[in-house]
């Protein structure tokens, strides 16, 4: 039988701005306070995700969250009326009011953690919401995204949807940012690899000094057993203290994987050898590459800064494989330079594509943050939500809807404006309707 990978992408909301709220992430901070463009920002997504499919690639649409959270302001004391909420909180606490206008659910990679069918025990495709317990403007979303995600996914013969795990620091799980499947086909029993930052019930252990780790040992522990994976399929690797330290915040910013292809920079774990090699023993005589970017050919600092790791890798129908990175990689010359001459080696990356998604990357992330990889075979599919898988139809309603919603600039001090309230709401009532998502959102009930 036949088996794909969907991506997924996480639909820009309509409050996309700029507040830096994220410490660890560099884009992030830096850009804090900087002009927001929600309009172009979607645009962006949207024109990656059609390209992509284009091209032959599946692709799906994730909703974005309700914002601001107004639940979560009532639940902290802010009362009254919408129009009242957001007067009290932004002339009392502007900072929290931002956090809950953060539109950061559009980086869907950190939405969930994944396993299909042909790596858990019962056959079913499993589907864990990833807690984001370290930072609150995220932490307030695992609620509503395994809502989108039932939704999206909703065929119980197909999808088991299990609750996040718990908040608060043990457990951080910050979804598939920090795991990769390796496998020959996708539809055929895979090695799924975790990534953590520290152990969060061992003391002495290697750990960052100067920022907070968001995936514990523990967390990608839990997946594994709630998931019902092979232990012998299943490894366990530390990211390397001094590249979270150096704004590696997420194992998706240092390393990528499909298929039989591990794309890593040298530094991104540690004693990688051993990861390395367990890899290749467990993937029993799959060909498998691993194609190391050395600290002379690439600086952590370039990789961060360019996020020539927070890229899609999708198989050509040739066996082949292409790099989907972001204009900011064609902008640095050491980054460019690798790029030309890894294609031109007997790699199976074979062909670069190019995106401009400018407005992702000021908030920190890339094409690899936009998107949710869902492994299914050809009978599964019919289980997703027909009207959340892109076609040409759907591409122009929500090109048209972002159109007629969004604006074209968003300051911070904006998100005090009571009409951006109404805005929002008109129009993720609107596309409840397209995306077929029935009353989702608090205000519509």
């Amino acid at each position: 039988m036949s088996s794909y990978e969907i991506n997924f992408d996480g639909l820009v909301g309509p409050s996309h701005n700029y507040a830096g709220l994220s410490s660890g992430n560099v884009a992030s901070t830096s850009n804090a306070g900087d002009v927001s463009n929600p309009k172009a920002a979607a645009h962006q997504g949207l024109k990656k995700a059609k390209a992509l499919h284009d091209l032959g690639f599946k692709q799906g649409i994730l909703a974005p969250h309700e914002r601001p959270a107004f639940e979560t302001l009532r639940r902290i004391g802010f009362n009254g009326s919408d129009e009242e909420i957001i007067e009290k909180a932004g002339k009392k606490n502007f900072e929290i009011l931002a956090a809950c206008y953060s539109s950061s659910a559009m980086w869907t990679a950190n939405a969930a953690t994944i396993a299909p069918s042909a790596d858990t025990r019962d056959g079913k495709v499993h589907v864990t919401p990833a807690n984001l317990s370290n930072k609150f403007h995220r932490s307030i979303e695992p609620f509503l995204t395994g809502e989108i995600l039932k939704r999206t996914l909703p065929d119980p013969s197909v999808f088991s949807h299990h609750l996040h795990l718990p908040e608060g620091g043990h457990f951080g799980d910050e979804g598939a940012a920090n795991h990769t499947r390796f496998c020959a086909e996708y539809g055929r029993k895979g090695v799924q690899l975790f990534v953590f930052g520290r152990h969060a019930f061992r003391e002495g252990m290697p750990a960052p000094k100067k920022f907070p780790v968001r995936q514990t040992l523990e967390a990608s522990e839990a997946i594994a057993r709630l998931h019902q994976l092979n232990p012998e399929k299943t490894l366990f690797a530390q990211q390397n203290p001094a590249v979270i330290d150096g704004g590696v915040f997420h194992n998706d910013v240092i390393s990528v994987g499909n298929k039989n292809v591990y794309f890593y920079h040298e530094d991104a774990l540690l004693d990688s050898d051993r990861v390395l090699e367990d890899l290749r023993r467990s993937l029993d005589g799959t060909d498998f590459h691993a194609i190391k970017v050395s600290r002379k050919q690439v600086s952590v600092q370039d990789a961060v800064s360019s996020y020539l790791f927070n890229s899609q890798l999708l198989s050509l129908p040739d066996g082949g494989m292409m790099i989907v990175v972001p204009e900011e990689c064609r902008q640095n010359k050491a980054v460019w330079d690798y790029l030309q001459e890894l294609t031109g080696k007997n790699t199976p990356i074979r062909k670069i594509q190019v995106f401009n998604v400018t407005e992702s990357m000021k908030n920190g992330g890339g094409p690899a943050c936009l998107r949710l990889r869902v492994a299914l075979k050809e009978s599964e599919i019919k289980g997703v939500n027909p009207h959340t898988l892109l076609d040409e139809n759907l591409y122009k309603k929500l090109y048209d809807w972002v159109d007629k919603h969004y604006r074209d600039q968003l300051k911070p001090r904006d998100l005090l404006d009571p009409h951006l309230v109404r805005e929002i709401k008109t129009a993720l009532d609107e596309l409840t309707q397209i995306l077929n998502l029935g009353a989702l959102y608090s205000f519509q009930h």
